[in-house]
């Protein structure tokens, strides 16, 4: 017989760059008592930085100590946390990333990503972390989904940003716009689609996703008087994918696409570049957007925004974006064990 808590996934939450807002939106999001009847949250992080941003957001959360999952007792009021270090609270400066702050940013990420992979926890979900930091730390990446892809061993990934039931995933991230029409090839475009596809179903618990491309010219290239990566790249990789039996439309004006987006018409739409998706995902749902990592055995969550140093140490930042991604998250493991109950 299943208990309650086979029911509520274990998810965990790392701290992410104590600096920054990290510690705070996490002290709010735990107030929310609600949370505790959908999942169990634990903290990966910094027990002396959770501390202080408990008094700095008035919070009267007990802080509860573990050394591994099991030991958590998730329960409003408490905040279960796995400790990874006790770093001097008061020796480290809001907006002041040291070389042991971003090394421990770090090593609470591949913690918590060990604990997926292992099977101890459903899912992580990641609170924002500085590039920076990192850097500091001695960790070369990018940003998450990089370091993520490599832990997990995953060749295939993708950044998927989700407000709701409106999804945009990017074909290319973090690159000038310059570079854009270099990086697009239909082979590459081809696996983000089946990924795309594959991962509507498996994580989201859609059996049959509808995908829209979004083109990367005005009006779709207008026939090759704007550019050609339509006919070339975009359009073939689209007949292939549908030749694997997947619902996908486009390539579509990137001025209408997210309007039947919004109206429910795709289950996610492909963009070519980081702000052709961004932007109108953060128009419609700034406060509560969630990044997801595509393409991991894992499931991975984070907030849509960064370590907001200048509100650090304030009180005032917005939790809605995490609240967001460890809701979204236990749907997530919900819709795999489905899927794996399925088998």
């Amino acid at each position: 017989m299943k208990s309650a808590d086979d029911f509520r996934p274990l998810l965990a939450v790392t701290m992410g760059d104590i600096t920054g807002i990290g510690p705070e939106i996490i002290v709010k999001a735990l107030n929310d008592q609600d949370l505790y009847n959908q999942c169990r949250p634990l903290i990966v992080g910094d027990l002396p930085a959770l501390a202080k941003a408990g008094k700095i957001c008035g919070s009267d959360l007990a802080i509860n100590p573990v050394t591994t999952p099991v030991d958590g007792k998730f329960k409003p009021g408490t905040a279960d946390i796995l400790v990874m270090s006790r770093l001097d609270g008061d020796s480290l400066a809001y907006g002041h990333p040291t070389p042991a702050s971003g090394a421990a940013m770090v090593e609470y990420i591949l913690r918590a990503v060990d604990l997926a992979l292992s099977g101890q926890v459903a899912a992580v979900v990641t609170a924002p972390i500085s590039k920076a930091a990192m850097h500091l730390g001695g960790y070369k990446y990018p940003g998450h989904t990089e370091l993520l892809a490599q832990r997990c061993r995953s060749p295939e990934f993708a950044m998927m940003l989700a407000g709701g039931a409106f999804r945009v995933v990017l074909a290319t991230i973090h690159c000038p716009l310059r570079e854009v029409p270099k990086r697009l090839n239909q082979a590459d475009l081809l696996r983000l689609l089946t990924l795309t596809h594959r991962s509507l179903i498996k994580d989201f618990g859609i059996s049959q996703p509808s995908l829209g491309v979004a083109a990367l010219n005005p009006h779709a290239g207008e026939g090759g008087l704007f550019g050609d990566e339509e006919a070339a790249i975009i359009s073939p990789a689209i007949t292939a994918a549908r030749e694997h039996d997947i619902d996908i439309v486009g390539p579509l004006p990137a001025d209408t696409i997210f309007v039947r987006h919004q109206r429910g018409e795709f289950d996610a739409v492909v963009v070519m570049y980081h702000d052709q998706g961004l932007i109108p995902l953060k128009l419609l749902h700034f406060g509560d957007a969630v990044n997801v990592t595509l393409g991991l055995p894992i499931i991975r969550t984070s907030v849509d925004h960064g370590t907001a140093y200048d509100l650090a140490g304030t009180g005032r930042a917005d939790p809605g974006s995490l609240l967001a991604a460890l809701h979204l998250a236990t749907k997530m493991s919900w819709a795999r064990a489905a899927g794996f109950q399925k088998v």
